[in-house]
């Protein structure tokens, strides 16, 4: 296919319903950054994607465990060297003990690096009898009250891009700099496990760990693998506009990819099969996810898999799964079964973070860690019973002390919601909780192996 006719076909998605997009007010001022964006060099490169996707393929086989994690909605605020590190930290913390526990990889993927923008259940909020349009994320407007930060600005796409950019070179920095030295993080969990009031259930894993590191140094075991990591990044692919200005045909493969991210998903609200972000997703060459709630039906799944990876490529697309933990066991198992059935090469991960939000009495969206919990263990017993495997959990954390979620070893409860309540959307698991999540995870792992 010419280079032409490739680009042409990017644009189809430009006649189909797109929901969930901006209303800018000025089609001027949206083709001067989508032009500005489309001269910007790559965040990601279409090698590095193509490694992604063999990992994923792996653990579409088995062989692997994804750990998908970071920030409901980004901030260009929260674009800074301790936010990042903080968030990458408890990643390789939760990273260490899956990798022991299932004894696999586990292919690590950041919510982080270009997830500036978010769905909205409705165009407009209203407070005071003033109507504004609703926050949808810093790639767009300002989380303020005010019509002139609640303008839907086409300039922010510049911003998210370059605070993009700064993410995902600390990161880089982060992972390939001594940061990510398996024996610093396993030091960090030890900490941890010191500390916390559920650490006594812990002890066990982390002495093992221990013993098996003080082993591999005794045997003079040193490989490149204990000084870095693979890290990649992933964000929502919600702004049309801004991924398609930042996708690019590959010099060596002739071949479209956005550069963006390497991993990006079509959210619940999204996942239209006729509409345009399923299109767009499946005329690039990324490794790609869907996200799946409970009303999703079995020929649902397969209607996806025929679009967006028709020729079966192992690694190309991921089912993220978000059902809430009271439906999991009962809507997850027609899926996976019809799926399983049909051959198709997918892998299946857990998100047990959004079918669980509730609104607290005092008004703040939350979320229950035994909830979150339960989730991930009705995924686990899914994937046990019909023989196939739970290929990994996709959760939304900071790295920080925040009070979003109620529950976990230093026990939230929901009057300490407002003591530290950060997220500019949803609420997020702290890093206390997040590593109790994995704790908790490799003991599934275990008890279910």
């Amino acid at each position: 296919m010419s280079t032409s006719s490739v680009t042409g076909a990017l644009d189809a998605w430009r006649d189909l319903p797109a929901v969930q997009q901006p209303d800018w007010e000025d089609p001027a001022e949206v083709r001067a950054a989508v032009s500005e964006l489309a001269k910007q060099p790559p965040l990601v490169f279409a090698g590095e994607c193509d490694q992604l996707k063999e990992r994923l393929a792996e653990v579409a086989r088995g062989e692997a465990f994804v750990l998908q994690g970071g920030d409901c909605a980004e901030t260009f605020e929260g674009s800074n060297a301790d936010a990042v590190k903080n968030k990458l930290k408890t990643l390789l913390q939760m990273a260490v003990v899956l990798t022991y526990a299932a004894s696999v990889p586990v292919v690590k993927i950041g919510r982080m690096a270009g997830q500036f923008a978010k769905p909205r259940s409705k165009p407009t909020e209203t407070r005071g009898g003033v109507e504004l349009p609703a926050y949808r994320g810093d790639a767009v407007n300002g989380f303020d009250f005010d019509a002139g930060s609640r303008r839907n600005d086409p300039r922010r796409l510049l911003q998210a891009y370059h605070c993009s950019a700064v993410t995902l070179n600390l990161c880089r920095a982060f992972t390939k700099g001594g940061y990510a030295d398996l024996r610093q993080v396993h030091a960090w969990n030890q900490d941890f496990v010191a500390q916390s009031p559920a650490g006594r259930r812990y002890e066990q894993l982390a002495g093992e760990i221990d013993r098996a590191l003080t082993f591999m140094k005794a045997c003079g075991a040193n490989p490149d693998e204990f000084h870095g990591v693979e890290f990649y990044s992933s964000h929502e692919a919600l702004l049309l506009e801004y991924e398609r200005a930042l996708t690019r045909i590959d010099s060596l493969s002739g071949l479209p990819y956005d550069v963006s991210a390497h991993f990006l998903w079509i959210g619940e609200r999204t996942r239209q099969i006729d509409g345009a972000h399923v299109d767009f997703l499946s005329r690039i060459r990324n490794p790609i996810g869907v996200k799946l709630g409970p009303t999703t039906t079995a020929d649902d799944a397969l209607a996806l898999i025929d679009k967006l990876n028709p020729a079966g490529e192992p690694g190309r697309l991921t089912f993220v799964t978000r059902m809430g933990a009271d439906k999991i066991r009962d809507a997850l198992p027609p899926l996976i079964e019809k799926v399983h059935r049909s051959g198709a090469p997918v892998a299946w991960i857990c998100d047990p973070m959004h079918g669980n939000t509730f609104e607290a009495p005092s008004g703040h969206k939350t979320r229950r860690v035994d909830d979150v919990l339960d989730e991930v263990a009705g995924f686990f017993e899914v994937h046990r019973s019909l023989g196939t495997h739970p290929g990994g959990i996709h959760i939304e954390f900071t790295g920080d002390d925040v009070t979003e979620c109620v529950g976990g070893g230093h026990e939230i409860v929901e009057g300490d919601l407002h003591q530290r309540y950060e997220t500019a959307c949803d609420p997020r698991l702290n890093r206390g909780q997040s590593l109790d999540l994995a704790f908790m995870v490799a003991e599934l792992y275990r008890k279910n192996g």
